[in-house]
């Protein structure tokens, strides 16, 4: 047997999955799992025991202790598999149309966001450009810009909805309008970031061509920017999703992931609850994994494939 036989290190099968992309991710998803069970059984205990002492039991098995509190109709904290069940009943066992789906809502929100995640990003470039190119813009709307973001979403939603209300709009826009309160906002700060990251001596070239700021601006600022574009604008959608949601609670809606939070609140459903806010996380993960496949798309285009 060789030198180099000997010599080599023994692998262990854990440290070959920990190696590559899916590894880590069992690992981290296992590990909340188990976090969360664990949660669960220690907050829904004391309810647990309190109706082992109403019904007179005694001398409750530890194994019977967690099965039960696992098993809760409406637990403190529902277990993953009874939130998991939920999404199943409401999803797959469901029609779409139907008002009990969470497909149904979860359509109806992302209608919203969508919408506001438009015009935020819309509005983002906009205001980027003008502040590039205007230093009286760059002192005096930045900071208003930044200062925006310092003022509750929760509070500024149910004004917002008062006031288009009283001029007789209601709907999806004024949802929209609060996703476009959110998203906008990173959306402005890393395009001007963007766009202001061509070398000096990159501007100076487009000068000795005699190019206008138009033109500047074109073919040079903005695919530089790309880059910033796409990673500002996962963050804003994720954002806009937060906001369609919060729009949805000040107006009692009946339709959408935020109505669904608010029906599980009142009736105490909690598992309804977390069954809406791990389907909401889930869209905000597929939002993003769809302007991440496009970034890759257009910069790829662009021959700067990262």
């Amino acid at each position: 047997m060789s030198d180099t036989a000997l010599t080599a290190p023994v692998r262990s099968p854990f440290a070959g999955l920990v190696r590559g992309t899916t590894g880590p991710v069992i690992v981290v998803v296992a590990t909340i799992i188990a976090v969360w069970y664990l949660a669960a059984v220690l907050l829904n205990t004391p309810f647990q025991r309190d109706m082992y002492k109403r019904g007179g039991q005694e001398n409750v098995s530890l194994a019977q202790l967690v099965a039960d509190t696992l098993a809760q109709e409406r637990p403190v904290m529902p277990a993953p598999h009874q939130v998991a069940v939920e999404i199943w009943n409401t999803t797959v066992e469901k029609k779409i149309t139907s008002k009990r789906s969470l497909v149904y809502h979860a359509q109806v929100t992302l209608s919203s966001t969508l919408l506001g995640f438009v015009f935020g990003t819309l509005l983002g470039i906009l205001l980027a450009v003008g502040v590039i190119h205007s230093r009286v813009l760059d002192k005096s709307l930045m900071p208003w810009v930044i200062a925006s973001q310092t003022i509750p979403i929760l509070a500024i939603a149910p004004m917002i909805i008062v006031v288009l209300n009283a001029i007789g709009i209601s709907g999806l826009l004024p949802k929209a309008l609060i996703s476009t309160y959110l998203s906008f906002f990173p959306v402005t700060v890393g395009m001007v970031k963007g766009l202001r990251s061509p070398e000096r001596i990159e501007l100076d070239l487009m000068k000795t061509y005699s190019a206008s700021a138009v033109e500047t601006l074109w073919k040079l600022r903005l695919p530089s920017a790309m880059p910033y574009l796409f990673a500002s604008m996962k963050v804003g959608v994720a954002a806009s999703l937060v906001g369609a949601i919060v729009g949805e609670l000040p107006t009692g809606a009946v339709e959408g992931l935020g109505a669904r939070l608010l029906t599980g609140s009142y009736y105490g459903q909690t598992v309804q609850i977390w069954s809406a806010l791990i389907v909401a996380a889930t869209l905000a993960a597929l939002l993003v994994a769809v302007i991440g496949w496009a970034e890759k798309l257009v910069l790829k285009r662009m021959g700067m494939a990262r």
